[in-house]
């Protein structure tokens, strides 16, 4: 069954405008007649019945095939789940239990904010001004719906799940006598709760579904459930929300579309070499080693924020890294094979293809962390083959690094050990797809349940959400060095990791570094990309840009999109650095290009794929990409 076949022509009503409701004026608290519930529509009450009745039919399909396939390893995963979390939420009640004199400021704190509340309330009723006792954040979306301020009793469920969800999350911050570790999971795991119970989240009490319902006399529901049993049917028996229409976009079609060829491959790699736009391009070619926790193609989107096209277009002769999707034959494929596999093998392959023996390399994410153990390693081993690196959003230095530490622990690594026992080796791209999505639930999660089950629509073509669920799967036994080398012991940023023998030493890296982070990272936090600036041995440059993990990163000039701060001071951490730092509008693209160009040699004749030693194996974006987790 697919989403589009199974809407009729009276199933599109909850597309429908809804009737119009009072303008919401903004400014002051409304009025006495303001306060007065707007009349929602009228529904047809026997199609409204008989919509319920289908709608919870399909839920229960839906709900049954996710119990027949929850097996004994679900259900005993899903135990130690809870047994961490209660583990956790005690060590911190435990706390306040211990100190009485502390609960009962807590205590008084809330009730201070909801008589706070009901006294605002009240003076809204009386018809006078009264202002928010508290508000939802900047960025915030779900409460974007006029009624959520215009009608008092909406008004109402909202300031008071915020006063409650604000008061769960600072108990935590505020505990004292628990380690760090236990507060960052405790906190998460409060904030994970808190989402889930959003007013916003559930039919009777989101004004905007309520509506949508009464006007669509339910089919807005039927369409929901819809929606609901295929993700479980795809995702054979676990859910899978669908973030955007997974069939708009085809890798190859409307998506990694730079012309270019695979020109080499192993087991690990396709290397991709980009035909040139220009006549002349820069002796040195440029290398880019993308991470394999997500596919090469996010440098290489639309045209228009192609990173690839762009450099190409620069004069750069471009390679990029396309890792492979592994399977169970490649379970033991460790970081160190990574290290030979991928990045001296693209070394080698570049000298093949090009003639020129030294490039100018970026790591992107876990790819940059893999650049960085490699230069640390070619140091130790006099390979001077590359002459610059780049680093987008890369962390070396893991003490402060970003969400992804709640999950890093030896507990929770050693569960995640025996999963990928279970799954032939390898971590299910899933796996990694639901541990990002829940970093960000408000956006990734609820959002959609909202959007796709309860209002009844289809979500909207979006490349970057595309990319998002194109997930890959991780070898075991690279995966779990990965988070116990650097999440763990940090023993990269230590001098302590040993890769082929040689003990890594980020010192001995005298090469131009540049250092790309951005300042709503949540991955790669700029305060922990920051810290490698201490760590190299040569000079760095650091900058901020705007926005995220990736919009940070994917940011092409001619969006005119965010900003970026720069500046040659070294104060001890980021946070200082970024107070005293010059912020310039738009892309930080063209600050990166002014600085590699001198590191970058002299133009020389623009060279094509298979034109030297290497033969053109298949065309850009070649086959590796194109496998699905799924397959």
């Amino acid at each position: 069954m697919s989403r589009k076949s199974s809407r009729g022509k009276k199933q599109a009503a909850p597309k429908q405008a809804a009737p119009k409701q009072p303008e919401d004026k903004g400014g002051a608290a409304p009025g006495a007649a303001e306060v007065k519930a707007p009349a929602f529509p009228t529904p047809d009450i026997a199609a409204l019945a008989l919509n319920f009745i289908q709608a919870a039919t399909l839920g229960q399909k839906a709900a049954r095939l996710m119990a027949d396939n929850d097996g004994r390893e679900a259900v005993d995963t899903a135990l130690l789940d809870l047994r961490r979390i209660g583990k956790t939420m005690l060590d911190v009640t435990a706390q306040y239990v211990r100190n009485p004199l502390r609960l009962l400021e807590a205590q008084a704190q809330l009730w201070n904010g909801y008589v706070g509340l009901m006294q605002s309330a009240t003076r809204r009723l009386m018809g006078m001004e009264a202002a928010p006792v508290i508000e939802p954040s900047r960025g915030d979306k779900r409460f974007k719906d006029p009624e959520w301020q215009s009608n008092i009793v909406f008004d109402l469920m909202k300031q008071s799940y915020l006063l409650a969800s604000q008061w769960l999350t600072s108990q935590v911050q505020q505990t004292d006598g628990i380690d760090e570790h236990t507060r960052k999971k405790a906190e998460f795991y409060v904030r994970q709760f808190a989402n889930a119970f959003s007013p916003s989240n559930f039919l009777l009490t989101n004004p905007e579904v309520l509506r949508t319902t009464l006007a669509t006399n339910g089919e807005n529901l039927v369409l929901g459930m819809q929606h609901l049993l295929e993700d479980v049917e795809r995702g054979n028996g676990r859910l899978q929300i669908q973030q955007t229409d997974m069939k708009a976009f085809e890798v190859g079609r409307n998506i990694a579309l730079t012309p270019g060829k695979v020109v080499y491959q192993n087991d690990l790699i396709q290397l991709l070499q980009y035909e040139p736009t220009t006549e002349k391009v820069h002796e040195r070619p440029l290398l880019i080693f993308p991470p394999w926790i997500n596919k090469y193609y996010i440098l290489d989107l639309t045209p228009e924020k192609s990173f690839v096209k762009w450099a190409t277009a620069q004069g750069f002769t471009v390679f990029v890294v396309s890792w492979v999707n592994p399977d169970a034959r490649l379970a033991m494929k460790s970081f160190e094979d990574y290290m030979f596999e991928g990045a001296y093998a693209a070394l080698d392959a570049v000298e093949k293809a090009t003639g020129e023996r030294e490039v100018n390399a970026i790591g992107y994410c876990i790819g940059g962390t893999l650049l960085a153990s490699s230069l640390a390693h070619m140091a130790a081993k006099g390979d001077g083959r590359i002459k610059s690196a780049t680093f987008f959003a890369t962390q070396v230095d893991f003490t402060e690094a970003g969400d992804l530490q709640v999950f890093i622990d030896e507990e929770q690594i050693s569960g995640l050990e025996r999963q990928m026992e279970a799954t032939g080796g390898v971590l299910e791209g899933s796996a990694m797809a639901q541990t990002f999505n829940m970093l960000r639930s408000n956006e990734l999660i609820w959002s959609y349940v909202v959007n796709n089950y309860l209002l009844g629509r289809e979500p909207v073509p979006f490349d970057l959400l595309y990319w998002n669920a194109d997930a890959t799967r991780m070898p075991a036994k690279m995966h779990l060095f990965y988070l116990r080398e650097c999440y763990l012991r940090n023993h990269l940023a230590e001098g302590r990791m040993e890769l082929g023998g040689v003990k890594l030493d980020l010192r001995k890296v005298k090469v131009p570094i540049y250092l790309q982070s951005s300042r709503e990272d949540h991955i790669a936090p700029y305060n922990s990309v920051y810290k490698a600036t201490r760590l190299f041995g040569g000079p760095v440059k650091f900058i901020i840009a705007g926005s995220g993990h990736i919009a940070g990163v994917i940011n092409p000039p001619a969006a005119r999109k965010y900003q970026y701060w720069t500046s040659d001071e070294r104060p001890l951490t980021g946070d200082e650095w970024l107070a005293g730092a010059a912020e310039h509008p738009g892309s930080w693209w063209p600050d990166w290009e002014a600085w590699v160009k001198p590191h970058s040699g002299p133009h020389v004749p623009a060279r094509k794929p298979g034109d030297r030693d290497l033969k053109v194996l298949e065309e850009a974006p070649g086959s590796y990409v194109k496998v699905k987790s799924a397959e």
